[in-house]
């Protein structure tokens, strides 16, 4: 991963998130990844109107257990006209430890008809 990752949230990983075995549920995971990626890279192209087009592999690297604290991670990887790319992580805040990677997360910004359009990136 590149490393300009933006933290941009933190989560206490509850009984209902954890899966049959006790540990965070990938589905779970793979919402919240997908929902902090949409609000930053909405963030950058500076619109609200956007779709999610491309998730890569996602790898899970470590359990996350019941009590433990995440924080989502996000950074820029690509800009194009209508998209951009970016990577995400979930970290255990509780070890350092990296538990989910997602190399791609690439999104589209709509215009009024759901049509693709050219974005323009917010300010920093």
């Amino acid at each position: 991963m590149i490393g300009n990752m933006y933290w941009q949230t933190e989560k206490i990983v509850r009984y209902t998130h954890l899966n049959s075995a006790g540990t965070l549920f990938g589905g779970k995971a793979m919402s919240w990844i997908d929902e902090q990626s949409a609000i930053y890279a909405g963030k950058q192209m500076g619109t609200g109107r956007l779709v999610t087009a491309k998730i890569s592999e996602i790898i899970f690297n470590a359990p996350v257990v019941n009590g433990d604290i995440i924080a989502i991670g996000v950074d820029l990887v690509r800009v194009g006209r209508t998209s951009v790319t970016v990577q995400c992580q979930i970290k255990n805040i509780s070890t350092d430890k990296v538990v989910v990677d997602v190399a791609e997360l690439v999104f589209v910004a709509l215009d009024a008809e759901g049509k693709p359009t050219q974005h323009k990136l917010s300010k920093k």
